[in-house]
């Protein structure tokens, strides 16, 4: 019995360490300057306007500047565009590794304040990180617009 439980408590470690070490190089990947090239709506062809992150129009993150810092997973972005409020918002991000083992992760994005206080309490979002390679990440979310699931894909490219 006891052959049992050493052996099921390190099956349970080395499988722990090894969804967060695919996690930690995600971050290591993340990590650096960005930039949002597009948010493109796949298989739906309606003209929509789409606010983002509860903040933002999506055509005034097109071709937006964004920073990740993975030692403390704090950033930020600078929307841009014509009539765009182009003031710097700041966010906190992790990525959950909880379905890592089959290619699949989300990306928890929190808004703060500069200092990476959070000023919307527990509220934040989850979004798939559909890809990421060293120089192109695309970020996938599934909300319900009128009765349907309807997806938002923002194309990030490397600076």
């Amino acid at each position: 019995m006891k052959k049992f439980a050493v052996l099921f408590l390190s099956i349970a470690i080395l499988v722990s360490c090894g969804t967060s070490k695919v996690a930690n190089e995600a971050r290591k990947t993340m990590k650096g300057d960005w930039q949002l090239t597009s948010v493109t709506y796949p298989g739906n062809d309606q003209n929509v306007q789409v606010t983002l992150l509860d903040d933002i129009p999506a055509r005034c993150l097109e071709n937006s500047s964004w920073t990740f810092i993975s030692n403390n997973n704090t950033g930020s972005y600078q929307p841009s565009g014509m009539a765009c409020d182009s003031n710097t918002r700041f966010f906190r991000w992790s990525i959950d590794d909880a379905n890592a083992t089959m290619g699949n992760y989300d990306l928890m994005f929190k808004p703060t304040n500069a200092d990476h206080k959070s000023e919307t309490g527990n509220r934040g979002y989850r979004i798939n990180l559909s890809h990421l390679s060293g120089d192109q990440m695309v970020w996938e979310q599934t909300v319900n617009f009128e009765g349907k699931p309807f997806t938002i894909r923002m194309n990030f490219n490397k600076i």
